[in-house]
């Protein structure tokens, strides 16, 4: 639409036509010759020099000279799929690895005999061995043979190992176990899966390890919450039960390694490879683990939801 003009016929009426924007100039950049001197302030700033000191280049012209591309590592960043190593390796080599690391690996529940060992593991359930190592000094001070536990007040006992949780069950266990000693072991602790079972309190992984710790004759693994984490974000079993998780590891490994497994992934499980922030970056198997620097929420137990 024509716009109207003024009635002296110079200045237009209503809105007024925009003018034409000049094309943008083309970019340049300035390389000096001789930067250095009076003329390093103006090539700091991006200035033009003039005359033979300078050279003129196109931006257009000019390209930039292509990124050497980046070698993959196993550290964080490094592009593997979900449950897949950055560096496949078997279970056993991995194991050799870990088990070098972690040389001083051992039961760490303080104990002087096969008696003073099963009593500390039954307490030691629910709770940390830190906890009962502090209490079993004076629990066997005081009632140092099964026979002697066997008739204690339990109120004395319960005081004593108050501080390691569920004591009033703890006390109920240890005792009826030592009198089952006495009265079908001779006060002695069995040394078979099968007997060692039958005693209060004792499960397959308490039995397990007095008979590798105590008597260096271990007939499974040590299956506690930190060997199924860590079995499970290695991927050396795909279960969830601690019983699948042990007979996996029993095929899985010889029997010369059953007692030493559990010890050595127990140290890497509270030292490195924790339930909430596993220190994958510090791990000397990261490479190998197919949960690397993803492993927050493998192996461990889903969150139970409080009912409304």
């Amino acid at each position: 639409m024509a716009s109207r003009k003024s009635p002296d016929g110079r200045k237009p009426l209503g809105r007024a036509v925009a003018a034409a924007k000049p094309a943008p100039k083309r970019a340049r950049v300035v390389i000096s010759v001789k930067p250095a001197g009076k003329h390093a302030t103006r090539v700091a700033a991006g200035k033009p020099v003039t005359g033979a000191r300078a050279v003129i280049v196109e931006k257009r012209g000019t390209q930039a000279r292509p990124t050497p591309p980046k070698k993959a590592s196993a550290t964080r960043g490094a592009k593997t799929k979900p449950g897949v190593a950055a560096e496949p390796l078997a279970p056993r080599a991995v194991f050799r690895k870990l088990s070098a690391y972690h040389a001083d690996a051992h039961c760490e529940l303080d104990h002087r005999s096969p008696f003073e060992l099963i009593v500390a593991t039954v307490v030691s359930a629910q709770s940390t061995d830190v906890a009962v190592n502090q209490v079993t000094p004076e629990l066997f001070r005081r009632w140092p043979t099964p026979a002697v536990l066997a008739s204690a007040d339990p109120g004395d006992v319960e005081r004593v190992i108050l501080r390691t949780g569920f004591f009033r069950q703890k006390t109920k266990s240890i005792q009826e176990l030592a009198r089952k000693l006495v009265a079908e072991h001779g006060g002695e602790v069995p040394r078979t899966l099968a007997e060692l079972v039958k005693l209060p309190g004792v499960g397959r992984k308490t039995a397990n390890v007095v008979l590798g710790v105590a008597f260096g004759t271990p007939e499974g693994v040590v299956v506690d919450t930190h060997v199924q984490r860590l079995s499970q974000r290695l991927g050396w079993t795909r279960h969830q039960e601690p019983l699948e998780i042990e007979q996996d590891l029993m095929r899985e490994f010889p029997r010369d390694d059953w007692d030493a497994i559990g010890h050595v992934l127990i140290f890497h499980g509270r030292r490195i490879c924790t339930a909430r922030k596993p220190a994958c970056a510090s791990c000397p198997v990261a490479a190998h683990c197919p949960s690397a620097f993803r492993a927050e929420n493998v192996g461990r137990k889903p969150t139970r939801s409080r009912p409304s």
